[in-house]
């Protein structure tokens, strides 16, 4: 596969809540995905804001709509650069071990041969996708869904955000049943669809391009008593309605993506349209929650 560079827009800003702030307004405009956008503390207390880029953005539009939500003082520290192409995935997975998630095991085709055979093995090749099993939130995704099958045998699957697949490949091969999953992100919708294959469930894990739940396919599949979505904080707060129109009576929602300070406000989103939280795991700094739809 070829690979294009992406382009990068950076700028500084002083304070969590200024961060917040201005985030959740760049996240509102480019929900679409025509960007991603990323904030992080420094160690002066500072945060740097990053938005990437498929294609070059309108560098003056994009100056003038930080003044209009920062100020002219934090839009004279935006920078713009190219950031080469490499397939970082690829590049690292061979040094990456097995990772063991209740009954699933997450691996390269490197370790095949070294899952446990009473261990549920998920192959996710190396690619452009978020989830490769090594990161806290798919790993707590995973401990929560072993958790769900414990008591319950759900029937209508959905994987929100679906990355490399690797949710809706666990679903699908502990259930043995068809998994709805979706992607904004048409390499990921490929990449998925793949590595289902791979894994010998490419005919129950369908995979669609979609924003949120705006695609007919989630009308036609749901109501889900299974959503796991492992995205980030806020698509997740603002896709709590839509999300919770979609829900079967008594359904299990499994989240991740958000940083642990983050997993109140989503709780809180959760809850305004029914959902109670059950269990929360906090792994390396990110939590994973499982919430139940009541009525």
């Amino acid at each position: 596969m070829q690979l294009s560079p992406t382009h990068r827009a950076c700028f500084s800003i002083g304070t969590e809540a200024a961060a917040k702030r201005v985030v959740d307004v760049l996240t509102e405009v480019f929900f679409d995905g025509d960007a991603a956008v990323a904030a992080f503390e420094r160690p002066d207390g500072q945060w740097d804001v990053t938005l990437h880029f498929a294609e070059a953005p309108d560098q003056a539009w994009l100056r003038e709509l930080i003044v209009t939500s920062a100020g002219n003082d934090i839009a004279d520290t935006l920078v713009f650069d190219i950031v080469e192409a490499k397939d970082w995935v690829k590049a690292s997975l061979e040094d990456l071990v097995p990772v063991p998630a209740g009954r699933f095991v997450v691996h390269g085709s490197h370790d095949r041969d070294r899952v446990a055979p009473n261990k549920l093995a998920i192959e996710i090749e190396a690619a452009l996708a978020f989830g490769t099993g090594h990161h806290g939130t798919t790993r707590g995704c995973l401990l929560l869904l072993d958790h769900v099958l414990k008591s319950s045998r759900p029937r209508n699957l959905l994987d929100l955000g679906t990355g490399t697949g690797v949710l809706g490949i666990a679903a699908a091969k502990a259930l043995h049943r068809a998994v709805l999953a979706s992607d904004i992100d048409p390499p990921s919708v490929r990449v998925a669809a793949e590595n289902a294959t791979l894994n010998h469930v490419g005919n129950k894990v369908r995979v669609v391009r979609a924003t949120g739940f705006a695609a007919p396919d989630f009308a036609r599949c749901g109501p889900f008593d299974l959503v796991l979505a492992n995205i980030l904080a806020n698509p997740l707060r603002q896709l709590a309605g839509p999300m919770a129109r979609h829900l079967a009576p008594g359904a299990r929602v499994i989240l991740s993506g958000l940083l642990t300070h983050q997993a109140p406000a989503v709780i809180s989103a959760y809850r305004a349209r029914g959902l109670a939280p059950l269990r929360h795991l906090r792994i390396e700094g990110w939590s994973s929650l499982l919430l139940k739809k009541i009525g």
